[in-house]
């Protein structure tokens, strides 16, 4: 829990809380235990390197997770069974988001009429609302076209009024900035923001994007081999990472700020696959602290300065590489 000074007001209670969450294939973990808050209106970032299990534990919020999987702990509470009007997602293919053989407004016009008792020409009008709400041009023209009859920036906006439109609790995007030039990438996070805010929602951000945390999220939640490895504030956790694992991950990405032809520090290793974890601490094999203690009991999250961080040498992780 992070660290409230006296004048503060307390911080509000949670919308969702997510306690002990595992979530395995054919009794191979992927989720091993993972807990966390999100709280009202705010923004909290999932990272950490391909398969850490972010996008599953995304998926389990909405109650999407994939045939085969199995799923133990808790989300509360548990807003699945009201996905699009109290917890909606942004897709990262906005194309194939879209249903090809139907206009966009009566795609959005459907999704308005899957939760609320209103007429076809009221949840018309709501879509055209909400595509003029996130910029689409002549929205109630645009309304009546279809999918590929808009640019790609179009799309985009598309799928985030939809994920809006019904004014949902909480917004899970994930990778909606993934393959996106520089351009297009601060258009969907500008526009993502903008709807967030008009909506009142919070936003739980699956992304490799480290300038998208910087510039957006509130806290972020740094995943490694399916567990928490740092939980805490966005800035804080940029700019002074305690896991061992934060710190070489962010030392490996180049700085907005930094030499352009300095030679970067890289992770050495791979990330364990789900079945093959070492003993210990998943992230000892790749470690350059990692003692016999880590390589022989996996470390839980702990508070250390405001924030929760699972390690055993908390206090010899290195600061000289802050992104």
């Amino acid at each position: 829990m992070e660290s409230e000074s006296k004048s503060e007001s307390p911080r509000p209670e949670p919308l969702l809380s997510v306690r002990g969450l595992r979530i395995a294939f054919a009794g191979v973990e992927v989720v091993r235990g993972l807990s966390f808050d999100v709280h009202p209106r705010e923004v909290l970032a999932l990272v950490g390197e391909s398969g850490a299990g972010k996008s599953l534990t995304a998926r389990a919020l909405l109650g999407m997770l994939p045939p085969g999987a199995a799923m133990t702990g808790s989300v509360l509470p548990d807003l699945s069974a009201a996905r699009g009007r109290r917890i909606a997602l942004v897709p990262q293919d906005a194309l194939s988001a879209l249903s090809p053989v139907h206009p966009v407004g009566d795609q959005l016009a459907a999704a308005v009429r899957s939760v609320r008792r209103v007429s076809r020409r009221q949840a018309r009008a709501v879509a055209v609302a909400a595509l003029d709400r996130v910029g689409i041009p002549d929205a109630a023209r645009r309304a009546r076209a279809y999918p590929h009859e808009y640019s790609g920036g179009m799309r985009q906006r598309a799928v985030i009024a939809m994920a809006t439109v019904n004014e949902p609790d909480v917004l899970v995007a994930d990778e909606p900035t993934t393959a996106l030039d520089a351009d297009r990438r601060e258009l969907v996070l500008r526009v993502l923001a903008e709807q967030r805010e008009a909506v009142g929602a919070s936003l739980v951000l699956v992304t490799h994007d480290m300038e998208a945390v910087r510039g957006h999220a509130d806290r972020m939640l740094v995943m490694y081999a399916g567990r928490a490895a740092e939980l805490g504030p966005a800035g804080e956790v940029l700019e002074r990472p305690l896991a061992p694992y934060t710190a070489g991950l962010l030392a490996s990405l180049p700085r907005p700020d930094g030499p352009r032809l300095r030679r970067l520090p890289t992770l050495p290793g791979t990330p364990p696959a789900p079945g093959a974890l070492p003993p210990g601490c998943a992230f000892a094999p790749r470690c350059a602290l990692a003692d016999d203690r880590c390589r022989a009991e996996e470390p839980e999250p702990r508070e250390a300065a405001g924030r929760q961080v699972a390690c055993h040498r908390l206090a010899d992780v290195p600061q000289e590489h802050p992104v």
